[in-house]
């Protein structure tokens, strides 16, 4: 039976040792008041120490003074498991320290796996991250020197096919936001942006003998609709109160609690934009990119966006009438809608449907996606690419390698090269004014966030769009099959590879 606590006194349900599970996604939906309050108690006793978090999607609030940040710089844990690490602006640079082991894992492997052990099952098998960095033939999931954990992803063969197999440890407390518990202790999430893997996080950790601690923002008396009670209270041991915080109008939009119809997803996007700390930019080269690429837009197709530059693709699908023919989705759960950019991203503006993580990674993870426009690093000859790990800094692979695995067509959106690269489009016509110091096409990838070998075996489509030409993916690696008007093939492009392409 729950009960209900101060978060102080749901803290010290967590023991030294436990394995943390945290439902958020990147900078949303944290349960910061836990966090918090296990900050307080780390600092006053020195307790718990030695944990383990595991968290699919990451958590983090964009502020190293928040949250998780403080426990894990004073040294509370020992291993951190995540998908991406890029709303936790101090834990990202300490990784690279060597501070505490650290694994970085697909998103959606972690919450299939995360699903396993809520069935009584070890792990999950999954073919995403065969030829990847995750792969123990290649580097393997550990981020850093001390990261040597070589349990957390094996290669096996099964009736003579590949996969990768994912588990992870056993799961022992539950960390949750969620909106309101009524009085049997059924948890909501009615004004939440998503409900994550929040339901199998709490069966795998029930299913281990551990903790469930619910954050949420009020009590109701009259129980939830059946439906809407994403958490049963039999599985919930603690439910702390916290004030939430005030909401703009424009974030409130983000909770499906009223409709919010196609045509004014643009004015609700320009709102979310004026209050972000991180506003959507707007450059000449993410315009040119952003309108070659979405001319790959059918009418149906089911699609994913990454972040950065692949933002500006939604932008000009609008323009040119593609948006409200084809379906959007967003790892965290999201269909229908139209994604959020920047610090809430995995919210969604006016979406069909939100549901489970896990049920979103089994559509990226069985081909269902028609297409998605992702980011990228580095590209190498052989169409290799790397999108997660930068020199001397690190984000992780998010869904990334979920969403890129099994999708017919992969848009890859980056410029030609970076840092100090200008250029202008006028009449169609595109001007190189300077080029950028550091090249985006290299000899060889620092690591493999999506296999070009693996793409050419499952007969995808792949393409690399830039702000001069396109090139796509071939057995013999990359081909130009397209430079824009204005732009000089010899001077502006093939000049500046290091390694030769068809044409």
């Amino acid at each position: 039976m729950y009960e209900i606590m101060s978060s102080d006194e749901a803290i010290r349900l967590i023991r030294d040792g436990d394995c943390i599970c945290v439902n958020s996604f990147v900078g949303i939906e944290n349960p910061v008041e836990l966090h918090e309050a296990l900050f307080r108690r780390y600092e006053r006793m020195q307790s718990p120490r030695h944990l383990t978090i595991i968290s699919s999607a990451g958590f983090g609030v964009w502020d190293e003074e928040h949250n998780a940040e403080g426990y894990i710089r004073e040294g509370a844990v020992d291993r951190l498991i995540c998908g991406h690490f890029g709303a936790m602006l101090s834990t990202k640079k300490l990784v690279l320290e060597d501070r505490f082991e650290a694994y970085n894992l697909p998103l959606g492997c972690i919450s299939h796996a995360i699903r396993a052990q809520a069935g009584g099952l070890p792990g999950a098998l999954s073919k995403v991250g065969l030829d990847i960095f995750v792969d123990p033939r290649q580097e393997g999931p550990g981020i850093n020197r001390i990261s040597i954990d070589d349990s957390l992803v094996k290669h096996v063969e099964v009736d003579g096919e590949e996969f990768l197999y994912y588990k992870l440890p056993k799961i022992t407390v539950a960390l949750i936001k969620g909106t309101a518990a009524d009085r049997k202790g059924n948890i909501s999430f009615d004004d939440m942006f998503m409900s994550g893997d929040a339901l199998s996080i709490c069966q795998a950790v029930k299913a281990n003998h551990g903790k469930v601690i619910v954050q949420v923002d009020r009590l109701v008396d009259t129980p939830s609709r059946p439906r809407n009670a994403i958490i049963p209270g039999c599985l919930v041991d603690a439910i702390v109160v916290a004030e939430p915080e005030q909401r703009n109008e424009a974030y409130t939009a983000l909770t499906g609690s009223f409709e919010i119809p196609y045509e004014e997803w643009n004015v609700w996007s320009e709102r979310i934009d004026t209050v972000s700390t991180k506003p959507a930019k707007n450059s000449a080269v993410g315009n040119i990119i952003g309108r070659r690429a979405a001319m790959e837009l059918r009418v149906d197709d089911i699609v994913n966006i990454g972040i950065g530059i692949p933002e500006m693709v939604s932008r000009h699908a609008r323009k040119n009438g593609m948006l409200d023919m084809v379906t959007l989705t967003v790892e965290s759960g999201g269909i229908g809608g139209f994604p959020v950019s920047g610090e809430a991203f995995g919210a969604m503006i006016g979406a069909a449907s939100v549901y489970d993580m896990a049920n979103q990674f089994d559509l990226y993870d069985n081909g269902g996606l028609d297409i998605c426009f992702m980011g990228a690093l580095e590209v190498d000859g052989q169409g290799n690419v790397n999108a997660h790990r930068g020199q001397g800094a690190f984000a992780g692979i998010g869904g990334f390698a979920n969403i890129t695995s099994r999708t017919p067509t992969v848009v890859f959106c980056m410029t030609f090269n970076t840092k100090g690269l200008e250029v202008s489009q006028k009449k169609g016509v595109v001007t190189i004014q300077k080029e950028g110091t550091i090249p985006k096409f290299v000899n060889k990838v620092n690591s493999i966030s999506f296999s070009a070998k693996r793409a050419i075996a499952n007969g995808q489509k792949v393409l690399y769009v830039t702000e001069r030409c396109v090139f796509r993916l071939t057995p013999k690696g990359l081909k130009l099959i397209e430079a824009y008007p204005g732009v000089d093939v010899e001077k502006d492009i093939l000049s500046q590879l290091p390694f030769e392409v068809e044409l």
